[in-house]
């Protein structure tokens, strides 16, 4: 597995629930301000099993072609609010990365 990718996904499994991050706050968290892109693209292979609904774009829209409406459906589940058809009040649900730690073994 890609080591970027690793750190995408240890992010990801601890935004908490009721809360989102965007592609670019991953990206920055993890060293790399500039590769959001990459952060959607390493959405795009992970497990089921991570909260990927969480990770929104920076605007609140949610992302995922036709998954999208499950993201949606899931985020209003966990209590999260829009401002609009598609888009997370982010002031509100943002997770500000505060409690995040490191897998040490992932540290690039």
């Amino acid at each position: 597995m890609n080591l970027f990718y690793e750190q995408v996904y240890d992010v990801v499994r601890q935004i908490p629930q009721g809360k989102v991050v965007s592609y670019g706050q991953i990206a920055r968290a993890i060293g790399f301000a500039r590769s959001a892109r990459e952060v959607g693209r390493a959405m795009r292979y992970c497990s089921e099993n991570l909260p990927c609904h969480r990770v929104v774009m920076a605007d609140g829209s949610v992302q995922g072609g036709e998954c999208a409406e499950k993201r949606r459906v899931k985020l209003k589940e966990e209590g999260v609010l829009f401002i609009s058809e598609d888009r997370v009040d982010m002031k509100r649900h943002q997770w500000d990365l505060k409690e995040l730690t490191f897998d040490d073994d992932l540290l690039l």
